[in-house]
């Protein structure tokens, strides 16, 4: 995964090679997989390119079919499916050596004025600076070293805010995690890459919640864990680079698969929203 921002901004840099058809590189990363979140990034980046200008995306849906190979690069094949008057809709496809390995549609929307109602911030959340980092808590909650947490998180600066003393009607943990996150440094003055940098911080740690109130590690030698589908709506304008609210709270988990939600506030404001449901299944670690 990139390490700094400039990494992170060239990745969802795509370079055109045909009508329709972009390519994006691959940072790396230690787990030896393409990091969701940049495909549904570099995705979101490639149906831009093709969208009437002053169009802004509200919505997508994605599929991960097929885990991605480290330091590949990827194909976008973005399907232009509606031109409207004040809507666009985009297909996109992603091929690695000629494997599939992820589809996604998406929508696109002249802003314009109407009803105006939103969620209101989580209260009694710590400020960003009283929080730990977040690479710090996995560190000591997991095999891998906080430093190598803190390396595949580089471009990101995460903290974590939750409440680990909070429990449900069971006695359990909530299935729930709230993290602050903001790009470690600043991001050019443009909405569609700050809304693609949303999407890259959105896949972070939202299965993971499924995980939450159960004595397990995610990821660990004893769990087998891959995104399935990931959806996302963009409600406001929100800079990637300043500080957000990322509240993720778990409905279920059954059958090896885990369901979560996501809501990113800047300003007090609701930015985002996203769900994703996850392979969570156990496996014996021999």
């Amino acid at each position: 995964m990139p390490e700094t921002v400039d990494e992170l901004i060239a990745i969802l840099d795509l370079q055109q090679s045909a009508d329709g058809v972009f390519v994006g590189q691959d940072a790396g990363s230690a787990r030896q997989r393409v990091f969701g979140g940049q495909v549904l990034a570099q995705a979101l980046s490639a149906a831009y390119r093709t969208v009437p200008a002053g169009r802004v995306a509200h919505s997508l849906g994605a599929y991960f079919l097929r885990a991605g190979v480290a330091g590949t690069p990827i194909s976008y094949v973005v399907e232009t499916t509606r031109d409207g008057g004040s809507f666009s809709a985009r297909r996109v496809v992603a091929d690695q050596g000629g494997r599939v390995i992820f589809s996604m549609v998406c929508s696109f929307h002249e802003l314009e004025p109407g009803l105006d109602h939103a969620d209101a911030t989580p209260l009694d959340v710590p400020a960003p600076e009283a929080c730990p980092p977040l690479s710090e808590v996995l560190g000591a909650r997991s095999r891998r070293a906080a430093a190598a947490w803190s390396q595949e998180f580089g471009a990101l600066e995460t903290r974590f805010a939750s409440d680990t003393s909070s429990v449900d009607a069971t006695g359990r943990p909530d299935a729930a995690m709230k993290l602050w996150v903001r790009a470690e440094s600043a991001l050019p003055d443009d909405p569609e890459l700050h809304q693609a940098v949303l999407a890259y911080a959105s896949d972070l740690t939202l299965l993971a919640v499924s995980t939450v109130p159960h004595p397990v590690e995610f990821g660990g030698p004893g769990m087998q864990v891959a995104s399935i589908d990931h959806s996302m709506w963009f409600h406001r304008p929100a800079r990637a680079d300043g500080w957000l609210l990322y509240d993720q709270v778990s409905p279920s988990a059954s059958a090896g698969l885990g369901f979560s939600f996501g809501r990113l506030f800047a300003d007090g404001r609701l930015a985002a929203s996203c769900a994703q449901e996850g392979l969570i299944r156990l496996v014996d670690p021999a």
